[in-house]
């Protein structure tokens, strides 16, 4: 990856836990598991605002970190997805803490900035098999985690949207 596009990815990765807190805070009292009536125009998953929030935390963890450390250590690993719909209903996101869920998150991308700031220019051309995505670079998961993030911020301004216009 070229130094200014490691620097420009690691400063929007950095930024994502403040962007998040911003828009979960931004939410209306009583309306963190507000559903629409029709989901027309999400741009990702059809989760609640906390829903979402929660999401991001456990594919920050799960999934980035674990596909990130993979790479790092295997040769040609496949990387699974993760289905986000099993995740939010087995470990009941809609239960969750928003406070606690945010922390969680800020501490792993915390780490997850970290690994990435100390990557070689060897390591970043490391490669995996990404389901869904096919052959990607160490250097593409990270624009991949970016693309993730930016995904679950759009559908937060969107359910505030429809909040807001409801």
């Amino acid at each position: 990856m070229r130094p200014s596009t490691l620097r420009s990815a690691t400063a929007i990765l950095a930024a994502m836990p403040d962007q998040l807190e911003r828009l979960w805070r931004a939410v209306p009292s009583g309306f963190e598991l507000w559903k629409p009536a029709s989901w027309d125009g999400i741009p990702g998953e059809t989760f609640a605002a906390l829903e979402q929030v929660c999401h991001v935390r456990d594919i920050e963890i799960d999934g980035y970190q674990v596909r990130i450390q993979r790479v790092l250590a295997e040769a040609d690993p496949f990387l699974p997805s993760l289905d986000g719909y099993v995740l939010a209903r087995e470990r009941r996101y809609a239960e969750d803490d928003g406070a606690e869920a945010l922390a969680s998150f800020r501490g792993a991308r915390t780490r997850t900035v970290a690994v990435i700031d100390g990557l070689s220019d060897h390591q970043l051309q490391r490669r995996g098999v990404f389901e869904g995505y096919g052959a990607v670079t160490l250097e593409g998961l990270i624009q991949y985690l970016c693309s993730h993030d930016q995904q679950h911020l759009a559908c937060l301004h969107w359910l505030l949207g429809r909040m807001t216009s409801s």
